[in-house]
């Protein structure tokens, strides 16, 4: 039986009541007609865009197999999920997804002719045609009866060997795909004497220099020589340990098989009684001459061999037992020496990568591709040492896990070479001086040429700038944030960051401006970072830090009296604050009487000096600190502004704001101390007075009372007397009594929760034990009860800011009357800053002209606006303080604030005042930087800037709706709700042809997007349902209709929702199929030739053939057609690409088959010459000759 829950039943009644207010007030807006000063022409529509997915970075996540195509070089990986990658050259990447997201446990190519076979856990083989820039399944074969544990496909063969569970051998034709009548079973194919089943087929290979013979290795041990035309085993050989994988020297005459117990058999073809030779290479000899002990399997083996030199052993696996802690390696035999490369992660995978295609030559191994889990890397096998070779694929982003991503398009162009630049000096040394081997493809002809950075936050503190122009993707620059704090050496040293447990350092928000180049980040540790880039070396004697004391307590909920209004803002000014010198050090660290921690910050500062390399370089650090034992909550938004030299960052508490040019705190307030007597809710705060900075109010909070009219008022504000209900007397009683008795338990509770929350931040894989999806409502449920068990019954005040952050509060009610449900003042009290945008606008109704300002944005839909004084430029920017008061200005939507933007009169994006970069630590270029600013007209009060007669436009968009106000009169032109049953996760405001647009990604997966300022629907596409917060931490949009998303731990996946990129992107794309030639075949030699020595080919046509083999049954498997070839070129390409690549491959086909008929003419010629001359010569020597004498 479902319980009942009164408290529910409250706040719903709460919500309806404030709706029906609310509507009744907001009525006289007329939200929705056009604005009669409104010439704005939007130039966007509904076909220009198109959402389709571009490309994918990173490494695949969970790979499972791998394979190689020697003569095109492409490299094939497949994962546990069912999708490809496939690498040519140094930008030329391609992803496809198998329909079933089975796991891949083998791929084989069919060498050089640009297809790929691929055998999946579900039973199928497909066939891919990589003939084309996207691939394309031609056929697949389902397999109904047995299962499939190998495939193998011999060079230059169009027959496939598939071995079964069953430990049966079947044969596919891979032009049809169909199989064959031909089957080698597994009670004919072992010995007749045996009464055991053999076990699954692991190996499927024939001889180099014999066709005709196939070499079958069962799980149990036993391998048999199988003969194809007399259709019985030549010879068997049995070993005690399970066979994983068996290799054969080149000369066909031996094959080395690896087993369970780490040893590996090297077996004489002739000789099937016992091995020629056993190894265990890591096993310690016993000198009584028994069996080396047992060690770790050896999962596959490599054997090739050198035309000059011994040959090569190269194996994973088979380290012994006791080496506990080891890290997996692979291991390379060559002649007398033994090298063991150990690999960071466990090893899914390895090949050779060899100087021919063919089996029958020597192969001259010159470099080992080994995948693993989580990294690719390629050995040089010519130099000593073996070392690897540098990757130029985007593979590490996940070297860190990532925590946030931003995507910047149409940056300025100076921008990635300065990034790059000293980039460049971060490269490690020591790789191979070689040339990287996977070289296939061609570049694709990109017509996009406009910047595009990304950055990635990851879990460790580091921070990693990639160029993504024109659909690539490279690393340009790496920073760590860790290094301004002071590392511990052993857990004893961590006095205060126990509240974090994993990854202190981790990166939450980031705030970047490209055209200045300032940085700021926000760690989960409440610590902010500002950053200015360098391209000079330094050395920061003193890291300056601030600490910042952000924390309020609730009152009893009484109406406040005209005099206490008057006075909840203190006046004060930045100058008044303290310095970052005196904060240098945490020097305020205390304990409170009760022995709870207090002023005591999370991180420990770096006392000794900080070697900063050129790039972003440390310029302050804020700290948030305990709290009466209570810890900081997270930062949920940052903003930094280069030209107004200020930083403002807010949590589920309140808001700060920073001087990082002066050091100096300007802004410290609790959210609802925001509202002074605009509250609509009625609250009154209790920030800690007497233990915050000086500079913790806003100036002349008097002065905003006189500008609101009566559509920003609270519509409960009417009412003259505010506590007259009976609910009202009881309720302060009640929350007093929730403190007091909450206090007792407020370190288990406090540590839990701040435990907790910061679990909650961090990306999935980091979080094991805690799992939160927007989708699952029982599982923020369940996560809700848990919180709830810790702490005192109906105790709602103490709840933590990261759940506010991600389940940000679901009642859009403008305004609630105040009742007896606790979960109601919860989420009144617990009011976070969700959105901070700087600008020039108007602030007020009565402003004829723009001037600076902060727009805050909270998660219960209120919008106000802080009004910025700035000094002059120059030398009094440096000394005269920064006002900071409040305009009175409040507007409201449903929904937690997202995102705000402002436009001008012709639609266009009204960017933020910026500086331009300067190099900072040049004495020069500081005195130009000066003058510059004096320059620079700074509004210093509303009389005296400029007066500009055009209006602006304010879009805000929160949770579920948008609206857009007309500036300075504030009227809301336009107003459109998003969703009713969803709510949007992530909004900006881009650009897209000259035009703007509104684009949102809402937690039902539907990707939207929106003409501005009339906030007209043009896409709504259902593209992707969030199933994992990963998704809803790092998907961004950016200009040009772009945007991007964390698809795995360990991916990127870009996806663009313009049209004019979608009919571009067949051309974007790169080639991974060229036309090259098949090396020659090895010669034989005169005397192989003559003596019948060398490769024996097979008519594998005649012996597997429907005419001989006769038909399969029909249920062992099912064929299905696929949509590859010419066929699937017609329904993925467009337009004149589209055309110009079916083209294309028509003639490459064409071009081929007339190569082949002309080395048959030429064949034929030379045949018919010699047949000339032979004639001729016999003609003249029997010329003169008698009938006789013949």
């Amino acid at each position: 039986m479902k319980k009942f829950n009164i408290r529910k039943v409250l706040d719903g009644l709460t919500a309806a009541a404030a709706a029906s207010a609310s509507s009744s007030s907001s009525s006289s807006q007329q939200p929705g007609q056009r604005p009669a000063d409104s010439d704005i022409v939007e130039s966007l529509c509904s076909e220009h865009f198109q959402l389709c997915k571009t490309v994918r970075h990173g490494f695949p996540y969970q790979p499972s197999a791998m394979a190689f195509d020697p003569v095109q070089k492409i490299l094939a990986i497949g994962t546990q999920t069912g999708s490809l990658r496939l690498f040519g050259r140094p930008g030329v990447e391609c992803y496809c997804q198998h329909d079933s997201s089975a796991g891949v446990i083998q791929l084989q190519f069919l060498v050089n002719e640009g297809a790929l076979v691929s055998a999946l856990a579900d039973d199928t083989l497909h066939l891919w045609n990589l003939r084309q820039k996207r691939p394309a399944i031609l056929h697949s074969l389902k397999f109904n009866k047995e299962r499939i544990t190998f495939c193998h496909l011999p060079f230059q063969s169009k027959w496939l060997y598939v071995g079964t569970e069953r430990g049966n051998v079947h044969i596919v034709n891979v032009e049809s795909f169909t199989l064959s009548g031909y089957v080698i079973m597994w009670n004919k194919a072992i010995e007749l004497s045996s009464k055991s089943h053999p076990g699954l087929i692991v190996h499927i290979s024939d001889n180099p220099m014999d066709e005709g013979k196939l070499l079958i290795g069962f799980e149990s041990g036993t391998l048999v020589l199988w003969d194809l035309k007399s259709k019985k085993g030549e010879y068997r050989y049995s070993y005690d340990e399970a066979i994983h994988s068996v290799a054969w020297h080149h000369e066909g005459k031996q094959f080395v098989c690896s087993h369970s117990d780490g040893s590996l058999t090297v077996w004489n073809v002739r000789s099937p009684i016992k091995p020629a030779q056993i190894i265990t290479p890591h096993a310690k000899q016993p000198k009584d001459g028994k069996k080396p002990e047992s060690c770790k399997p050896i999962l596959k083996v490599e054997y090739r061999t050198c035309k000059s030199g011994d040959p090569f052993i190269i194996f994973s696996g088979g380290l012994s037992y006791d080496t506990v802690g080891r890290r997996p390696c692979l291991t390379v035999m060559h002649g007398k020496s033994t090298a063991v490369l150990e690999m960071d992660y466990p090893i899914v995978d390895f090949l050779t990568l060899c100087e021919t295609p063919y089996p029958s030559d020597f192969q001259d191994p010159f470099a080992v591709v080994v995948l693993l889990e989580k990294d690719l890397v390629v050995v040089d096998l010519g130099q000593n040492g073996y070392p690897i070779f540098e990757n130029p694929y985007p593979l590490d982003i996940h070297e860190s896990p990532v925590t946030c991503c931003e995507y910047f398009a149409d940056c300025p162009v100076d921008l990635i070479p300065a990034l790059y630049s000293v980039g460049a000096k971060q490269k490690r040394q020591g790789y191979s001086k070689k040339e990287w081997p996977i070289n296939g493809g061609n570049w694709g002809l990109g017509t996009q040429s406009y910047p595009e950075i990304i950055i990635t936050g990851h879990a460790d503190g580091s921070l990693k700038f990639w160029d993504a122009s024109a659909i690539t993707l490279q690393v340009l620059y790496k920073m760590k944030t860790s290094k301004v704090f002071e590392k511990s050496r052993n857990k004893e040293e961590k006095p205060y960051t126990d509240i974090v447990d994993e990854d202190p350092y981790a990166i939450q928000i980031i705030s970047w401006c490209p055209e200045s180049r300032m940085l700021c980040v926000a760690g989960v540790s409440a610590h902010v970072i500002v950053y200015k880039f360098s391209k000079q070396e330094v050395t920061t004697e003193v890291i300056q830090m601030l600490e910042i004391r952000l924390h309020y307590e609730i009152n009893d909920l009484e109406s406040p009296e005209t005099d206490q209004i008057s006075t909840v803002g203190i006046s004060c000014q930045g100058s008044n604050s303290q310095t970052a010198n005196s904060q240098s050090h945490p020097s305020t660290s205390s304990t409170s009487s009760d022995g709870l921690r207090d002023n005591v910050p999370c991180l420990k500062i770096r006392s000794t000096p900080l070697k900063q390399a050129a790039g972003y370089q440390a310029e302050v650090v804020i700290q948030l600190v305990w709290v009466n034992g209570e810890p900081p909550q997270q930062i949920t938004s940052l903003a930094v502004n280069s030209s107004y030299g200020l930083l403002v960052f807010g949590n589920c508490n309140g808001i700060a704001m920073v001087d990082y040019i002066q050091k100096t705190i300007l802004l410290n307030l609790g959210t609802i101390e925001l509202y002074g007597s605009n509250d609509p809710y009625q609250r009154q705060p209790k920030s800690p007075r007497k233990t915050r900075q000086a500079s913790g109010g806003l100036c002349d909070i008097n002065e905003s009372s006189t500008v609101l009219d009566d559509r920003c008022k609270s519509p409960t504000s009417g009412s003259a007397s505010s506590c007259n209900s009976e609910d009202d007397q009881k309720l302060p009683n009640f929350i007093e009594k929730v403190k007091i008795k909450s206090r007792k338990l407020s370190k288990i509770v406090v540590s839990d929760i701040a435990k907790m929350s910061r679990k909650l931040s961090l990306p999935t894989e980091l979080k094991p034990d805690l799992e939160l999806g927007f989708e699952s409502k029982n599982k923020a449920q369940g996560l809700n009860h848990h919180l709830e068990k810790r702490q005192l019954k109906n105790d709602g005040w103490s709840m933590t800011s990261l759940y506010m952050h991600f389940t940000h509060v679901k009642d859009n009610s403008f305004s609630r009357s105040r009742s007896s449900s606790v979960t109601s003042i919860d989420k009144e009290s617990r009011e976070a800053i969700t959105a901070l945008h700087f600008s020039e606008t108007y602030t007020r109704k009565a402003d004829t002209c723009t001037s600076p300002c902060l727009w805050v944005g909270t998660t219960l839909g209120t919008v106000l606006v802080i009004v910025l004084n700035l000094p002059p430029g120059g030398e009094q920017r440096l000394t005269q303080p920064v006002i900071v008061s409040p305009s009175g200005t409040i507007l409201r939507l449903k929904g937690a604030i997202l995102r705000m933007a402002f436009l001008d009169t012709t639609g266009s994006i009204i960017h933020p005042a910026h500086d331009p970069w300067k190099e900072p630590n040049i004495q020069e270029e500081k005195d130009e930087k000066d003058k510059c600013r004096k320059l620079r007209p700074v509004s210093v009060s509303p009389s005296s800037s400029q007066e500009i007669s055009e209006t602006q436009y304010a879009v805000i968009c929160s949770e579920k709706q948008a609206k857009v106000i007309s500036l300075p009169s504030q009227n809301c032109v336009y107003k459109h709700n998003i969703t009713e049953t969803s709510f949007v996760l992530r909004a900006d405001i881009v650009g897209l042809n000259g035009s703007t647009c509104l684009a949102c990604f809402c937690a039902n997966g539907h990707i939207m997007t929106f003409s501005l300022p009339s906030v007209r629907p043009l896409l709504d596409v259902n593209y992707l349902p969030l199933t994992d917060m990963r998704i809803a931490r790092t998907f961004c949009f950016t200009n040009n209709g772009q945007a991007l998303y964390l698809v795995s731990p360990t991916e990127i996946q870009r996806i663009t929702y313009s049209q004019g990129t979608c009919e571009n992107l067949q051309e974007m794309l790169g080639e991974l199929f060229t036309p090259v030639e098949t090396p020659d075949a090895p010669n034989r030699g005169f005397f192989k030739g003559l003596f019948g020595g060398g490769a024996q080919s097979l008519d594998r046509e005649e012996l597997f053939g429907e005419s001989v083999a006769g038909k399969a049954s029909r249920s062992l498997a099912q064929h299905i057609p696929g949509t590859g070839g010419i066929e699937g070129v017609k329904g993925a390409a467009s337009g004149v690409a589209g055309e110009l690549a079916r083209a294309r491959i028509a003639l490459d086909e064409r071009g081929q088959k007339l190569s082949e008929l002309e080395e048959r003419t030429a064949a034929m010629l030379y045949s018919a010459d010699t047949f000339s001359k032979h004639a001729h010569e016999m003609m003249l020597k029997c010329k003169d000759k008698k009938w006789y004498q013949f």
